[in-house]
């Protein structure tokens, strides 16, 4: 049983627009997000890592200043939509890396970026903690239980998930926006694409705080459209 609701970092934001608490991936500590907690926050997110605790994670956000975000890089993805199966309240979820084989190993350091600084952040040893097993992603019966809007981004050259194996695995989302990161690999969030991804779930985000996450806020202007 969750005792402990603390976050392992916290990235607040000045003005809060919304929370968003983060589950980490096989192997990773909470200075895996720094850069994506302070990119975040800078925009009026508060950013909160639990490091491999989907539960924590549910538990703390529930309190939080809305819209609640849960979201999971690799097996946190997969603990995410469990809690989310199970009844976990929150207004919305993002999942990074989403993975297909629980029984895959550990995804070597290669395989999950082609970032230079990144890669750095994963050599160090305050980032990184000892292999463990993947969480399973709950079945499509499961999955069609999950009740809010779900972004999935998703490399396109991910060794460790491959894209189309994943896609059909999240199909079975209701409200699903699968993102595929142009010659990405599994670390969605930190590849080399990262100012990308940030910029689209800020966008992402803003919408979901009008109530309806399809309806853009932005929008190229059709000469001759009324407005």
């Amino acid at each position: 049983m969750t005792t402990d609701l603390s976050p392992a970092a916290v990235w607040p934001a000045a003005r809060v627009r919304g929370t968003i608490a983060l589950v980490t991936g096989r192997g990773e500590l909470a200075p895996v997000y720094e850069r994506f907690g302070r990119r975040l926050s800078a925009d009026g997110y508060t950013v909160a890592i639990f490091e491999a605790d989907a539960d924590a994670a549910a538990s703390w956000i529930s309190a939080a200043d809305a819209p609640r975000v849960l979201a999971g890089s690799d097996t946190g993805a997969a603990s995410i939509l469990r809690a989310l199966a199970q009844g976990a309240e929150a207004d919305a979820a993002l999942l990074a890396g989403t993975p297909v084989d629980a029984a895959a190993a550990q995804p070597a350091d290669a395989e999950r970026t082609a970032c230079p600084l990144h890669l750095g952040v994963l050599g160090a040893p305050e980032s990184r903690t000892n292999a463990v097993a993947a969480e399973a992603v709950p079945d499509a019966a499961d999955l069609a239980a999950v009740s809010v809007p779900v972004l999935a981004f998703h490399g396109a050259a991910d060794p460790v998930a491959p894209i189309v194996e994943a896609a059909a695995v999240l199909s079975a989302v209701p409200d699903l926006e699968l993102i595929e990161t142009v010659d990405g690999l599994h670390d969605a969030l930190n590849d080399q694409s990262h100012r990308s991804v940030a910029a689209t779930i800020v966008l992402w985000l803003e919408r979901l705080r009008t109530g309806d996450v399809r309806e853009p806020v932005v929008r190229p202007h059709r000469q001759g459209a009324p407005v």
